[in-house]
């Protein structure tokens, strides 16, 4: 819920320059109703494509977060798959960092798709061993976000907003150094590797300027030969399971 305050520092909750709103966090079916409302009127729009229930998890919430997930799968869930069916929004699911949420929320409710940030890529396979197949299975659709975990795949020296371990960065080396050797921007490679699994529906990088606007157009449409997957696979950079684009 956004609560107007006189004002907000100058860097609130990672949000630099917001505006003067108190965020208070509310997953209960009533904040969830008046949230989907007051989002209406600010956008001026009659119905709202995709609603992601957001970072209800341990990341965010800490070692309390299931109490938190309860309220949602008992009030946010149950508000949202009513305004579905009422044609008020399209779809809704979770938007997180982690995959334990998705899993419980595929338990408990009835979601359209989750949006599951840097835990499919080039260096974390982690959603591939149990989200993905479950997804695939109930034909719930998947949105990956941070496909450069962070910066890491695109040049930078950060893995999910830290500093990267050495060890990632020696894995990321390597699989810069297989795509030079084949005249392909790692870029694009991280950009196109998630989209060849059938439960993934879009990848979305987060560009800062219409300049990477731009850049991550070109990177997604880059030919990739198929010995690059074929080299990651074979130095062990990719798991055997991975699907990888086709030519």
């Amino acid at each position: 819920m956004l609560e107007p305050v006189a004002s907000v520092p100058e860097l609130d909750n990672n949000f630099q320059h917001g505006l003067s709103f108190r965020r208070r966090l509310d997953y209960s079916y009533d904040g969830t109703m008046r949230s989907i409302e007051d989002s209406l009127q600010r956008l001026g729009l009659p119905r709202i494509d995709i609603v992601y229930i957001h970072d209800c998890a341990p990341d965010w919430l800490g070692d309390n977060w299931r109490e938190e997930f309860d309220r949602a799968m008992e009030g946010a869930a149950v508000a949202l798959t009513q305004l579905r069916e009422q044609g008020v929004i399209r779809a809704w699911g979770m938007g997180v960092n982690v995959v334990d949420p998705c899993l419980l929320a595929l338990e408990r409710a009835d979601p359209d798709l989750f949006l599951v940030a840097g835990r499919y890529t080039l260096l974390d396979h982690t959603a591939l061993g149990a989200l993905l197949p479950a997804c695939e299975a109930r034909d719930v659709k998947v949105v990956i976000g941070g496909p450069y975990n962070s910066g890491l795949l695109a040049g930078g020296t950060t893995f999910n907003y830290e500093k990267a371990p050495p060890e990632l960065r020696a894995r990321a080396e390597a699989l810069g150094a297989i795509c030079g050797r084949h005249g392909v921007d790692l870029k694009a490679a991280a950009l196109q590797f998630p989209l060849a699994h059938p439960a993934v529906a879009a990848v979305i990088p987060g560009p800062r300027t219409p300049e990477e606007v731009r850049q991550n157009a070109a990177a997604m449409v880059q030919p990739i030969p198929p010995a690059v997957w074929a080299e990651m696979r074979a130095q062990k950079l990719l798991p055997e399971a991975a699907p990888v684009p086709e030519p």
